[in-house]
């Protein structure tokens, strides 16, 4: 009888520990903190790499996280959603706050995803344009006049002495920013590494690719919080910047593999055009920082002078009020 009763016991401390191994990943499930991450795009863009590369391979959930993606109407809605509490974090450009905060929407660049540039000027060399001193009469397309790589755009003309009314520069949307490129009926395209592989493997002109922060120092995407939040919650700002620069930081380390993720939860896209991409923004965009994600207050307030001077803005805020590095650290 005790044998029986030992065995009853056994069987049901086996029972008790199965359960409790089928109880605590359900429990693990159940304490992940569902975040809701604006972005000013449709998140299939291969622009929002890091981001869904994060989302594949584990990292918001590895944080204790579940993130999930909205659109917004651009980097400066994301800011405003973001700055008023509608969400706790957001996908923008480096140079977003400048644009914002003086108007009184307290948010901060709290990561920057890449030291170098978001936007290239793209050129069809076979209509004369070798330089950007070859674009004064030329048609240039962008995706908007309120839009950063619009606003870079200008940034390099400047730096010949050049300004909007010396080109024709035309507002046509996302895609007919490249489009109109490819058909011909523009000599340049403010663009950026999505856009640029498009007119690469499906153009017919000879092209030049003219990086814009090798001429006037624009920003790469950023991500945004709130003063709020980065005072109340920086537990969570930390976990959601850790997990997208790990995304970053895969691409960078393994275009081809971190495709090969990207696609699983984005499949609408080919993981060959991926991979390309990806390389695309490895050269163009990521590369350039001493610490991932780190700001570089110098260029952030070289880029607001000229914000500044062209009217974009009518009031400076001091630098240290735009960013903080202390998640990248």
């Amino acid at each position: 009888m005790r044998t029986q009763a030992l065995a009853r016991a056994g069987f049901a401390a086996l029972g008790l520990a199965a359960a409790s191994m089928w109880i605590a990943p359900q429990a693990r499930a159940q304490a992940l903190q569902d975040v809701t991450y604006l972005l000013p795009a449709p998140g299939f863009l291969p622009a929002f790499g890091p981001w869904q590369v994060a989302l594949a391979r584990g990292y918001y959930r590895d944080e204790g996280l579940t993130v999930k993606f909205q659109v917004a109407r651009g980097g400066v809605d994301v800011a405003k959603q973001v700055g008023a509490g509608n969400a706790v974090i957001g996908g923008a450009i480096g140079d977003t706050p400048i644009l914002v905060r003086s108007n009184g929407i307290p948010v901060k660049a709290v990561a920057v995803l890449g030291g170098r540039s978001l936007m290239q000027l793209v050129v069809n060399k076979d209509k004369g344009v070798h330089s950007i001193k070859d674009l004064k009469g030329k048609v240039i397309t962008t995706l908007a006049f309120q839009d950063t790589t619009y606003f870079a755009l200008l940034g390099m003309l400047s730096t010949v002495g050049l300004t909007r009314n010396d080109v024709n520069a035309q507002a046509v949307g996302p895609s007919g920013v490249y489009k109109l490129f490819l058909a011909g009926q523009a000599d340049a395209v403010a663009s950026v590494p999505d856009w640029t592989y498009i007119i690469k493997t499906q153009g017919k002109m000879n092209i030049g690719i003219i990086p814009s922060d090798t001429a006037f120092k624009s920003m790469a995407q950023a991500i945004v919080a709130s003063d709020d939040t980065i005072a109340k919650n920086p537990q969570l700002i930390q976990k959601l910047v850790r997990a997208t620069l790990k995304g970053m930081k895969a691409i960078m380390d393994d275009p081809v593999a971190a495709a090969a993720d990207y696609v699983k939860v984005v499949p609408q896209h080919k993981a060959a055009d991926i991979v390309e991409i990806f390389k695309m923004f490895n050269e163009y965009t990521y590369a350039g920082q001493r610490v991932l994600g780190e700001m570089d207050e110098q260029r952030l307030s070289s880029v607001q002078d000229f914000y500044l001077a062209q009217g974009f803005i009518t009031k400076k805020t001091p630098v240290q009020e735009l960013y903080t590095n202390q998640f990248v650290k």
